[in-house]
């Protein structure tokens, strides 16, 4: 009877968790959501950016808080190493019939780049989420 209501209760909870999350109606809602979440990292709002992220992404907290800290950690770093932000630039969009949807934009520092990437995915209630990734590696655009 326990492992039962222990597993409603997760269950339940999980199904909380997932119906929190806002579904957008529109490439360009997604576009928009992209662009503004680039630009709360080129200012350096990374926990902001990670605020509107969380909203759109049906990951679990934990997970997300994790990703969060190293991120924020990271991002305190960039300047020193890598200069000043001098702006963003989208330098891709792709899609997946109207399934999958991924952009991707590079935060110009003055010594260097860092490349994130936005990948959603469409269900029966929208838009949401799928994949949020950062890095410095900006290579592959040169082929």
């Amino acid at each position: 009877m326990k492992k039962a209501l222990l597993f409603v209760i997760i269950t339940l909870t999980g199904f909380n968790l997932f119906s929190q999350t806002i579904h957008l109606k529109s490439v360009s809602e997604t576009q928009e959501l992209t662009k503004s979440i680039a630009k709360l990292f080129q200012e350096n709002k990374t926990g902001e950016a990670f605020e509107v992220i969380s909203l759109h992404w049906p990951l679990h907290q934990n997970e997300l808080a994790d990703l969060r800290s190293q991120t924020i950690r990271y991002f305190n770093l960039f300047d020193e190493r890598f200069g000043k932000t001098r702006g963003i630039v989208k330098t891709n969009n792709e899609t997946i019939k109207d399934i999958a949807l991924r952009e991707t934009y590079l935060i110009l520092y003055d010594y260097h780049a860092i490349r994130l990437i936005m990948t959603y995915y469409k269900n029966d209630q929208g838009w949401v989420i799928n994949t949020f990734k950062w890095d410095d590696s900006y290579a592959e655009k040169f082929r």
